[in-house]
């Protein structure tokens, strides 16, 4: 959805440069693998990677209006218990959940998965036709939730929130046209991601 246009957009300036690409949501060895670079939401701590930061990721709870009409809207994280959760199975203990409050307490909620995925974009479709509530970053959903078709939900506590990073191997030299590229990318995502524009301005209209 947004690595794909950006990459487009810098074969425009750069025609000659040729890619191999690897949409894959799982965790590749760079090193084993051959790969020059990938793009990793995370919290990073492996000290053998070079990592540049591209964007937040914010993440966000939302269901279907019909899904909520049926079950009932949460109004505290304890309530997911009662709902049914479409997760992504792709992150570290994604059968619970933290949610910190105002005044800064944490509520760790254990999750009732209806259906579980490795893929977010299904998981998306999922809540949009009303199979429960989905816990994806924001830049999955946004225009669903632009459009109605999906509702923020508990927007009052905050969820932890890795970074989008790309990353390559500290021991592999980098080559002119990696670093063209990874300068480009940090370029086209800095500041406030696009989608979470968006989002903002669709709350603010709400109010």
């Amino acid at each position: 959805m947004h690595i794909g246009p950006a990459i487009n957009a810098f074969l425009q300036r750069h025609p000659q440069i040729q890619f191999d690409l690897d949409f894959n949501d799982r965790e590749v060895d760079l090193m084993q693998e051959g790969f020059d670079l990938a793009v990793r939401i995370a919290d990073l701590a492996d000290s053998s990677m070079i990592a540049r930061r591209l964007a937040p990721v914010q993440r966000i709870l939302c269901a279907s209006p019909a899904y909520l009409a049926r079950a009932g809207t949460p109004q505290t994280p304890e309530d997911l218990s009662d709902h049914r959760m479409l997760l992504y199975t792709l992150t570290r203990d994604f059968e619970s959940c933290a949610l910190t409050d105002a005044g800064g307490t944490e509520h760790q909620v254990k999750l009732n998965p209806h259906i579980k995925a490795s893929t977010g974009e299904y998981l998306r479709e999922a809540a949009v036709v009303g199979q429960g509530i989905a816990l994806l970053p924001t830049f999955i959903v946004y225009q669903e939730i632009e459009r109605g078709a999906l509702q923020p939900l508990l927007t009052e506590y905050s969820l932890p929130s890795p970074s989008a990073y790309v990353i390559y191997p500290r021991t592999r030299h980098l080559s002119q046209r990696v670093r063209t590229l990874v300068d480009f990318l940090v370029e086209q995502f800095a500041g406030l991601p696009y989608w979470d524009k968006a989002i903002n301005s669709h709350d603010a209209s709400l109010q």
